[in-house]
């Protein structure tokens, strides 16, 4: 059986490399796991550059089978376009087959949305992994979404 929470627990460390350089934008990972293992890792990067789902994706091998590919993300990917496009809908036409959110994004823009879209749109997504864990590392930005 896969340990899902190693992986949650690596995106959240690997989302500490996005500091201090994403502020405004909250320090998210995402890990990529096939056959459980991990294949591609992104954090989000300076202001106006890609979001950690998008790192991420860029990162994997054209060689592996996208729908079999699990994202774990510590924070709920984005819905809307600011100015980057909405990762949500970046996940979800890479065909990718599961979403993995430990926290909802409170940012009134998103808060579910992006999750809806995914779901919406035929990817199953989980929601709560590592959930105290990854809140302890984003509650200063919790505390000012939105």
């Amino acid at each position: 059986m896969i340990n899902e929470k190693r992986f949650m627990l690596r995106a959240l460390d690997v989302s500490k490399k996005a500091l201090p350089n994403c502020q405004p934008n909250p320090p998210v990972g995402c890990v990529l796991v096939a056959n459980g293992n991990i294949v591609a890792e992104g954090f989000t990067q300076p202001i106006g550059g890609n979001h950690a789902e998008v790192e991420a994706l860029r990162q994997l091998s054209s060689c592996i089978d996208i729908k079999t590919v699990t994202a774990y993300v510590t924070l709920e990917p984005c819905s809307f376009v600011g100015r980057t496009p909405a990762c949500a809908e970046t996940l979800l036409n890479s065909g990718i087959g599961k979403v993995v959110v430990s926290l909802l994004d409170p940012d009134y823009r998103n808060n579910g949305a992006g999750i809806a879209l995914l779901q919406h749109g035929g990817v199953h997504v989980d929601v709560g992994l590592a959930k105290d864990e990854v809140q302890a590392f984003l509650m200063p930005y919790l505390g000012h979404a939105g």
